[in-house]
Protein backbone atom coordinates (compact mmCIF):
# COMPACT_ATOMS: atom_id res chain seq x y z
CA UNK A 1 0.00 0.00 0.00
CA UNK A 2 2.93 2.31 0.72
CA UNK A 3 3.86 2.62 -2.95
CA UNK A 4 0.38 2.35 -4.45
CA UNK A 5 -0.16 6.10 -4.86
CA UNK A 6 3.31 6.51 -6.37
CA UNK A 7 2.69 3.56 -8.67
CA UNK A 8 -0.65 5.07 -9.66
CA UNK A 9 1.08 8.39 -10.39
CA UNK A 10 3.64 6.51 -12.49
CA UNK A 11 0.85 4.87 -14.49
CA UNK A 12 -0.89 8.23 -14.98
CA UNK A 13 2.36 9.81 -16.13
CA UNK A 14 2.95 6.91 -18.51
CA UNK A 15 -0.32 7.63 -20.28
CA UNK A 16 0.79 11.25 -20.80
CA UNK A 17 4.45 10.70 -21.69
CA UNK A 18 6.01 8.61 -24.42
CA UNK A 19 9.15 7.06 -22.93
CA UNK A 20 10.19 5.76 -19.49
CA UNK A 21 12.57 8.69 -19.06
CA UNK A 22 9.86 11.17 -19.99
CA UNK A 23 7.49 9.52 -17.50
CA UNK A 24 10.10 9.73 -14.76
CA UNK A 25 10.76 13.37 -15.61
CA UNK A 26 7.03 14.11 -15.50
CA UNK A 27 6.76 12.54 -12.03
CA UNK A 28 9.69 14.55 -10.73
CA UNK A 29 8.20 17.76 -12.10
CA UNK A 30 4.86 16.89 -10.50
CA UNK A 31 6.56 16.28 -7.15
CA UNK A 32 8.50 19.55 -7.48
CA UNK A 33 5.27 21.43 -8.22
CA UNK A 34 3.58 19.94 -5.15
CA UNK A 35 6.56 20.95 -3.02
CA UNK A 36 6.59 24.44 -4.55
CA UNK A 37 2.92 24.91 -3.61
CA UNK A 38 3.78 24.31 0.04
CA UNK A 39 5.87 27.48 0.04
CA UNK A 40 2.81 29.73 -0.24
CA UNK A 41 1.69 31.57 2.89
CA UNK A 42 -1.68 29.83 2.99
CA UNK A 43 -0.19 26.35 2.73
CA UNK A 44 -1.03 23.94 5.55
CA UNK A 45 1.06 21.36 7.37
CA UNK A 46 -1.18 18.69 5.82
CA UNK A 47 -0.29 19.90 2.32
CA UNK A 48 3.40 19.87 3.23
CA UNK A 49 3.16 16.32 4.57
CA UNK A 50 1.29 15.21 1.44
CA UNK A 51 3.88 16.76 -0.89
CA UNK A 52 6.78 15.29 1.09
CA UNK A 53 5.15 11.87 1.15
CA UNK A 54 4.52 11.94 -2.60
CA UNK A 55 8.12 12.95 -3.26
CA UNK A 56 9.45 10.25 -0.92
CA UNK A 57 7.36 7.58 -2.63
CA UNK A 58 8.59 8.61 -6.07
CA UNK A 59 12.19 8.48 -4.87
CA UNK A 60 11.56 5.13 -3.18
CA UNK A 61 10.49 3.70 -6.54
CA UNK A 62 13.50 5.23 -8.31
CA UNK A 63 16.01 4.01 -5.73
CA UNK A 64 14.46 0.54 -5.77
CA UNK A 65 14.89 0.33 -9.52
CA UNK A 66 18.40 1.79 -9.42
CA UNK A 67 19.52 -0.87 -6.94
CA UNK A 68 18.66 -3.62 -9.39
CA UNK A 69 21.86 -5.27 -10.64
CA UNK A 70 20.43 -5.66 -14.16
CA UNK A 71 19.61 -1.93 -14.53
CA UNK A 72 21.03 -0.63 -17.83
CA UNK A 73 22.44 2.58 -16.34
CA UNK A 74 26.19 2.62 -15.55
CA UNK A 75 26.88 1.58 -11.97
CA UNK A 76 28.60 4.86 -10.97
CA UNK A 77 25.70 6.97 -12.23
CA UNK A 78 23.21 4.68 -10.49
CA UNK A 79 25.16 5.04 -7.24
CA UNK A 80 25.15 8.84 -7.55
CA UNK A 81 21.38 8.82 -8.02
CA UNK A 82 20.92 6.44 -5.09
CA UNK A 83 22.97 8.87 -2.99
CA UNK A 84 20.64 11.69 -4.06
CA UNK A 85 17.73 9.48 -3.06
CA UNK A 86 19.24 8.96 0.39
CA UNK A 87 19.73 12.71 0.70
CA UNK A 88 16.07 13.33 -0.24
CA UNK A 89 14.92 10.79 2.37
CA UNK A 90 17.06 12.34 5.10
CA UNK A 91 16.13 15.91 4.19
CA UNK A 92 12.45 14.98 4.06
CA UNK A 93 12.64 13.69 7.63
CA UNK A 94 14.42 16.89 8.72
CA UNK A 95 11.62 18.97 7.20
CA UNK A 96 8.92 16.84 8.81
CA UNK A 97 10.63 17.12 12.20
CA UNK A 98 11.14 20.89 11.99
CA UNK A 99 9.17 22.46 9.13
CA UNK A 100 9.76 25.99 10.43
CA UNK A 101 13.54 25.72 10.03
CA UNK A 102 13.97 23.37 7.06
CA UNK A 103 13.30 24.26 3.45
CA UNK A 104 11.90 22.25 0.56
CA UNK A 105 14.03 24.23 -1.91
CA UNK A 106 16.76 21.61 -2.25
CA UNK A 107 14.18 18.88 -2.94
CA UNK A 108 12.54 21.06 -5.59
CA UNK A 109 15.91 21.80 -7.21
CA UNK A 110 16.97 18.16 -7.22
CA UNK A 111 13.72 17.05 -8.83
CA UNK A 112 13.83 19.77 -11.48
CA UNK A 113 17.48 19.14 -12.33
CA UNK A 114 17.08 15.37 -12.59
CA UNK A 115 13.95 15.85 -14.74
CA UNK A 116 15.86 18.22 -16.99
CA UNK A 117 18.67 15.67 -17.32
CA UNK A 118 16.23 12.90 -18.15
CA UNK A 119 14.61 15.01 -20.85
CA UNK A 120 17.96 16.13 -22.29
CA UNK A 121 19.01 12.51 -22.86
CA UNK A 122 15.90 11.55 -24.77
Amino acid sequence: MYNQSAARAYQNASSQASSPREREAALLIKAAAKLQQTKSEDSTREQLDEALTFNRKIWTLFVGELLSEDHEMPKELRQNLVNLGVFTFNHTFRIMADPENASVDSLININRNIAEGLRAHE
